[in-house]
This record gives structure tokens, C-alpha cells and sequence, in this order.
């Protein structure tokens, strides 16, 4: 809880983000963490559009409406929520619409519908507030090519997510399909001025694939988006919409780098996968344990991570005998879906990661930030020495679950599935080894 308490969207947008009413027009402060604490200005001259979308979609609103102060509704022009559930506390001049996550609903293409009226049209005195997080690769969705229906996109996503692609290459593959993302939202916005605020679900240094990047110029090709497609043997496996497109080359490149309708257009980090890692690491300090961020790759295939940290983990305990140590790493591992159960890569992690430990005074936690792993209603899971003799004692076979993606129901009738529900955030995965 900690952990999730250091990365608390409100908390940190009311710490970077603020009002200047000194002057004779009003300001929004937004202080870059990326640059030495240095703050940008954004003029507030008429009041803004304000757009939210992922899965931190309602929360960031709300605090940003909490940043705005007094008269807030009247600061605002009008706004849009996209996110997977509709919140109960809702402002009155925002629609709010419930996207489908992992795969697309009608939700999905109601919300960039939505998005797409709203920022048509606009003049440069407007100005738009893009606030974006993870998990709007699949909430917030409108396809180029409209001979592509709600099912074809729900095909095509079901492809990529069990694939085994990280999630980057996925989104190259996303952005070249959709009307609304690799920047395209941005452009239809031009020439307004824009400020994106976003949190990063993605590897550090990708900012433009956070929900396929729909307000950054993308700097994937249309010709990366094919090899990617044809290497990972994708191709043959798409709806028929959209494959035709591959297979005749006929997708349209999105808006590049050094596009002139982004000159306008701000960009703010406010979290990643970076920020949940050292509060973990922080956390385990404090509680007493000598403890290390992983060094090696996060975003490997499970078996290979799991198998690297458990064996940095050792190291760990052996270089403090005596000591109580905890390694913490993050990123989100690779982990293709090869059966037809319920599960997601964090306890496909766990489940591995139990057989590893088997019968050691060690333990592990592999969680995703946002409340939700794969297609599970759970986090993730924990796994410790005693998880692999516990299952078999309950006539489980740890091997089986693993072979058809069936980590959840494994973990559930242990009871140790982690049931958070929906955390208002996602800033990828957090993985936690104790050794004592």
C-alpha cells in the first residue's frame, strides 16, 4: 500500500501542478521533473477543453479540477472522460463514457468519437488539455480505415495481446490502424495550443506509445509496422479488414517528429514505472531489509526474468549473510497466452517464480499498478517456499496451470491472489523478492 500510496495520482498532480491568478491573465504552473524542477506556463486567456483518457482518466480530471480552484467549472469550456469505469462523482459539463478494456467496445469508439468532435475545428486562441494514461490503447479507439468494424478491432487487439509482442511494438502496430492515435488526435486539434499531462505505461524514453501516443508525433514507419507484423507471423491472423492493408501496403504513415501542428504542444511526465519501483525499494528500507533495484532487463519473457532475479536475489542474500534483503524490479514481462484460462503475466511470473524458490525462506510479489492482470480480476499474486508443496497437498498441478494460462484459478484457490480492484492508476508493474 505504500507503494501505491507514493505514486497517488491526486497527490502528485497537486504537487507539480498550480495556479497563477497574480497577473492580469491566469496561469497553469506545471513544474517538469525532467527538468531540474524548471516550471512551464500555460496561458489560461479562455477557458480550455479538457480530454481524459485511460485508466487514471477520472482521477486526473478531478484533481486537475481541485488544481483550478474557485470557479473551476467556470475555467473550464467543456470535457471528456474516457475511462473503464464511470465514476459515481461526475462534473457537470463533462460527458463521461466507459471504454472497454483489454479489448475495444462500442464504448471505446463512442469516446474518440466524442474526442474527435471536441477538438475539430479549433481556432489558435483555443487551448486543449490532453490527460492521458495507460490502458487507452484499447479504451479509446476509432479505426482509419471505416470498412473496419467493433469486432474487427476486438480481433485484432485479442492478436496482439497474446502474442507475445512487448507492449511498444504493439502499439507501433495500433497507431498505423486508428484515426485517433500515433498523434492524429493532436493534428485534428491544430492549431490550438495543446498540454498533454501524462502518466507513462511504457519503457522509459517511449513517451509516444502511452496509450499509442495519440496527442505525440510518432516516430514509428508504417514500413516498421509492417516487419514487425510479418517477423511475428501476424499477419495471416488478422481480421480480413485489416489484414488486406498489410498485405497490400496500403496503411497511411502517421504525423513525424518536426510535424509544424505540434509546435504548439507541451508535454508533462508525471509518473512511471520508475517512481512505483523506488517507493518499493524505499518501503523494504524502511522496513529493515538491504534493499536493490534489479539491474538487469525487465521486459523479458517471465521465465527468463524470473529466473535472472531469483538468482540476483541470491547473490543479494549471500553478499549480506544474516541480513533480511529484498530485490524490487519493474516493468511489464513478456508472457504469451498458451491456453484458454484466466490469468495475466504477473501471476504467470508468481507461478514460475514458486517453483524457483520451492522449499527456500524466500518470497515473491509480481503486481500490476492499475488493479488488474490480464484478463483476471486480480493485480497479481504472491508466491513463497511453501507455494509448490501447499498446491500439491490441494491436489493442484502447478505445471498445468502454468501450460494453459490458468494462473489465476491457481492462485485464487490458494487465496493468494492480489485483489486490490481498479487502483485509479497504471505505471506498469512492480516485482518485489524477500530473503531471509
Amino acid at each position: 500500500m505504500r507503494t501505491l500510496d507514493a505514486i497517488d495520482v491526486r497527490r502528485v498532480m497537486l504537487g507539480r501542478l498550480r495556479m497563477d491568478d497574480a497577473g492580469t491573465q491566469s496561469r497553469l504552473l506545471i513544474t517538469r521533473s525532467d527538468r531540474g524542477g524548471a516550471q512551464d506556463a500555460v496561458s489560461l486567456a479562455r477557458p480550455p477543453i479538457v480530454i481524459s483518457i485511460g485508466k487514471a482518466a477520472a482521477v486526473m480530471v478531478q484533481a486537475m479540477i481541485e488544481i483550478l480552484g474557485d470557479g473551476a467549472g467556470e475555467r473550464i469550456r467543456t470535457g471528456l472522460v474516457v475511462a473503464p469505469e464511470i465514476p459515481e462523482r461526475r462534473l457537470e459539463n463533462f460527458r463521461y463514457v466507459a471504454g472497454g478494456h483489454p479489448y475495444p467496445t462500442e464504448g471505446s469508439t463512442a469516446g474518440a468519437r466524442a474526442a474527435v468532435e471536441l477538438v475539430s475545428g479549433l481556432g489558435r486562441e483555443e487551448l486543449v488539455i490532453f490527460l492521458i494514461s495507460g490502458g487507452g490503447s484499447a479504451l479509446f479507439e476509432q479505426p482509419f480505415d471505416p470498412a473496419v468494424s467493433l469486432n474487427d478491432l476486438v480481433e485484432f487487439n485479442k492478436v496482439l495481446v497474446t502474442c507475445g509482442l512487448p507492449i511498444e511494438q504493439m502499439n507501433v502496430l495500433r497507431k498505423h490502424i486508428s484515426a485517433v492515435k500515433g498523434g492524429r488526435l493532436a493534428a485534428r486539434a491544430h492549431p490550438a495550443a495543446q498540454v498533454t499531462i501524462f502518466i507513462s505505461d511504457v519503457p522509459e524514453g517511449l513517451d509516444s506509445m502511452v496509450a499509442s501516443g495519440p496527442t505525440f508525433p510518432d516516430p514509428s514507419t508504417v514500413a516498421e509496422c509492417y516487419s514487425l507484423a510479418d517477423k511475428a507471423g501476424l499477419t495471416a491472423k488478422l481480421p480480413a479488414s485489416i489484414r488486406r492493408s498489410f498485405e497490400r501496403r496500403t496503411l497511411q504513415e502517421t504525423p513525424k517528429p518536426g510535424d509544424a501542428r505540434f509546435a504548439r504542444s507541451h508535454y508533462c511526465l508525471l509518473l512511471s514505472n520508475r517512481d512505483a519501483v523506488e517507493a518499493a525499494r524505499a518501503a523494504a528500507e524502511d522496513a529493515g531489509f538491504v534493499a536493490e533495484v534489479y539491474q538487469g532487463d525487465w521486459d523479458v519473457d517471465f521465465r527468463e526474468a524470473a529466473q535472472k532475479q531469483a538468482a540476483a536475489l541470491d547473490d543479494l542474500a549471500s553478499q549480506h549473510s544474516g541480513q533480511p534483503v529484498c530485490l524490487v524490479s519493474g516493468g511489464e514481462v513478456i508472457s504469451p497466452v498458451a491456453g484458454h484460462g484466466t490469468g495475466g503475466r504477473n501471476q504467470a511470473f508468481a507461478l514460475y517464480a514458486a517453483g524457483l524458490i520451492a522449499g527456500k525462506n524466500r518470497a515473491v510479489l509480481s503486481a500490476g499498478t492499475d488493479g488488474r492482470d490480464g484478463n483476471s480480476p486480480s493485480s497479481g499474486a504472491v508466491a513463497d517456499g511453501s507455494t509448490i508443496e501447499r498446491a500439491r497437498g490441494m491436489g493442484l498441478d502447478p505445471e498445468r496451470y502454468l501450460a494453459e494460462s490458468d494462473s489465476y484459478r491457481f492462485f485464487q484457490k490458494l487465496g493468494d491472489a492480489l485483489e486490490t480492484g481498479y487502483t485509479g492508476n497504471n505505471v506498469r508493474d512492480v516485482r518485489v523478492w524477500l530473503a531471509r
